[in-house]
């Protein structure tokens, strides 16, 4: 049987006692942290912020492995793969899955995490009681046909916890359970809750450059905490650009990494939307890069 691209994902509310045990912990060990503060410990923790926040979700999931606004060799891409999954925010099917199928209902019935079923509910409820999006690897393999061809990524899905354990390991042998608190625990909840702000506050509150179909907005602080992400209305008008920020003032870190990868042959082929003179509202075209679909 061929599975088709484009069915919602169903929506099922029933608490996922594991996940929500696991966030449980990590944000007490986040909390902990506070009281047991060190600078070379923040330090370590600002530093694996970028690696999993920016090169790994911004870089790696978003806007290599959902839009392919970029290419670059497959190891790079299994790289920023792995620095993604630092992030704690799930393997690369998982991720990409859900992100297209955001982008295709976008604010409409099937998107998994829209503020118009509720803040909490798209800030993090649907990570929480969302269980049936944990339990449909098959469905989200729908969206996400190439990867799932893949054997790289696919064993990086399959163990994509494994990084997280080793940094906590490396970080416990050379700076002991401080450094594990501020390195993974504090971290891993910052940079959660920034990721949670884009699915959340961006589709609340900022501007709106073009009219897109759905509620979307630039956010300049959501930007600055996601390195780039929060010029989410500029990204829903043109998600194959890998490039957010559209004007100068519009920091987006994200998008200067790439440029600068660009210049040292790790990236090419980038895709890339400039303004014109006269900013004219944009329909929102295809949300996603063509792909086929897989057969079972």
């Amino acid at each position: 049987m061929e599975l088709q691209l484009g069915r919602p994902l169903e929506r099922d509310e029933e608490t996922n006692w594991f996940t929500t045990s696991i966030m449980a912990i990590f944000h007490a060990g986040a909390v902990a942290a506070l009281f047991w503060f060190g600078w070379k410990p923040l330090l370590v923790a600002a530093l694996l912020w970028w690696v999993s926040g920016s090169l790994g979700i911004g870089l790696g999931y978003h806007r290599l492995l959902t839009h392919r606004g970029f290419k670059c060799p497959k190891w790079f891409e299994y790289f920023l793969t792995v620095c993604a999954t630092l992030a704690l925010e799930g393997g690369p099917i998982f991720w990409v899955g859900v992100h297209r199928v955001h982008h295709q209902n976008s604010d409409r019935p099937g998107d998994p995490h829209t503020p118009r079923e509720g803040k909490w509910w798209s800030h993090m409820g649907w990570i929480l009681t969302g269980k049936g999006y944990h339990n449909q690897a098959r469905e989200l393999a729908r969206y996400t046909p190439e990867l799932a061809r893949d054997r790289g990524h696919m064993l990086i899905n399959s163990w994509h916890w494994v990084p997280e354990v080793v940094v906590g390991l490396l970080l416990l042998i050379i700076g002991g359970p401080q450094y594990v608190l501020w390195g993974v625990f504090f971290r891993v909840v910052i940079g959660l809750h920034c990721t949670w702000m884009v699915n959340s506050a961006t589709h609340m509150w900022g501007s709106r450059r073009f009219q897109t179909r759905d509620d979307s907005t630039n956010n300049f602080l959501v930007a600055l905490f996601t390195f780039g992400e929060g010029w989410h209305n500029n990204h829903h008008a043109h998600p194959l650009s890998a490039r957010h920020g559209l004007r100068w003032y519009e920091i987006d870190l994200n998008w200067y990494a790439i440029w600068a990868f660009s210049k040292i042959g790790l990236i090419h082929d980038i895709k890339q939307h400039k303004l014109g003179g006269k900013e004219e509202p944009e329909p929102e075209p295809e949300a996603t890069p063509s792909v086929e679909p897989i057969s079972a």
